[in-house]
């Protein structure tokens, strides 16, 4: 029985597990995978450059939606996955992660009884001003197996009521990636090259969250507090152009910050590698920074990935409290962990579970 699997992604974070996944799904005889991509992120440094680099499969789909508002996001993928996966009727439909295409894909293979598998499954923020919680919860509880990256994902998912039988502890898949790009990253990459940056004499950061980039007061306050690093620092910001649009249209002033264009998925992973620690808003970014043995201050006032702040391997800076102390502060002061828990996100294996576990359910 050959098991037919349609994979839906749409942004930079699920390119990247989905050419884990993707490798391991090629290696396994009774599975055959085609892939949707929505179109979420299209533009090149943030789509193409991946597949090509990452060695992804082409998508067999391209839905081409465009960057608007949630809700007609959402809806026009809700509408091109459905028609695809009444054209093609998949055993079952893999998703990854919470963002709208995650979304989409869930509602769209619900609605017509085909079987859903979450990846990045259980993590919770407590934030349900965040567009990418509730992805998160409605995923979760419409998905048919769940894919937990965490115990504390694991636990959450028993505390919601989601029966022991439909979740699994795999671990991390960006684990995997990590482990697998990190020495691709070190012969390929020349990108501290071409920026004349040794290492680690630099910080890097990024900033692309909605509730960061869409309020005045807190990009303002982020880009006021990474201008004030620049005094001892040299700070590389690759720019996402949501963000990079946002601060022209507020006219933030970026002062000696180093901005570049979107990196490529290799490129990224050298520069965090050999950084000095990494600012950012990023959940996938937080992670590599551990993959990588790389402090991380967060720019939000709560995390997926809580286990990185109790291991004291992540501090978190709301942008809007003015009570915390400064991102200056922050950094002036940050020590790394004298202890290291190697086991919080599994041990770099979280393809092959998951295929054996997609497998097992249809056999």
């Amino acid at each position: 029985m050959t098991i037919n699997i349609t994979t839906i992604i749409g942004a930079r974070p699920q390119f990247i597990k989905a050419a884990m996944i993707s490798r391991s799904f090629s290696n396994t005889s009774n599975i055959s995978e085609h892939i949707v991509h929505t179109g979420q992120h299209y533009d090149d440094n943030m789509s193409a450059v991946f597949f090509d680099e990452l060695n992804i499969p082409k998508p067999g789909t391209n839905l081409n939606v465009r960057a608007t508002n949630h809700g007609e996001q959402t809806a026009s993928m809700l509408t091109g996955i459905e028609k695809h996966l009444l054209a093609h009727r998949p055993s079952g439909v893999l998703v990854y992660g919470d963002t709208n295409s995650t979304l989409a894909g869930a509602l769209a293979a619900s609605k017509l009884k085909i079987p859903i598998f979450h990846v990045e499954a259980g993590l919770r923020s407590y934030n349900r001003q965040m567009p990418e919680e509730i992805n998160r919860i409605l995923t979760d509880h419409a998905s048919d197996i769940l894919f937990a990256p965490t115990r504390n994902a694991l636990e959450q998912l028993s505390n919601e009521g989601i029966p022991a039988d439909r979740v699994h502890f795999c671990g991390d898949v960006m684990f995997d990636a990590a482990k697998y790009y990190g020495s691709i990253a070190r012969s390929k990459s020349n990108i501290r090259a071409q920026l004349t940056l040794e290492d680690g004499s630099y910080i890097l950061a990024t900033v692309h969250r909605a509730e960061n980039v869409d309020n005045p007061q807190r990009l303002s306050r982020i880009i006021n507090e990474l201008r004030s690093l620049t005094n001892n620092y040299k700070i590389i910001l690759p720019l996402h152009p949501r963000t990079k649009n946002k601060i022209n249209e507020l006219e933030l002033d970026l002062g000696d910050i180093t901005v570049i264009s979107p990196l490529g998925f290799l490129d990224m992973v050298c520069l965090e590698m050999n950084s000095q620690l990494i600012i950012t808003d990023s959940g996938g970014v937080q992670k590599e920074a551990f993959f990588h043995n790389k402090y991380c201050v967060t720019l939000r006032t709560e995390t997926e990935w809580t286990e990185l702040v109790e291991c004291g391997w992540n501090t978190l800076f709301p942008p809007l409290n003015s009570n915390t102390a400064s991102l200056r502060e922050i950094v002036n002061n940050f020590q790394i962990p004298k202890q290291r828990e190697n086991d919080l996100y599994g041990d770099g294996d979280t393809s092959s579970i998951i295929t054996s576990h997609i497998s097992n359910y249809f056999s």
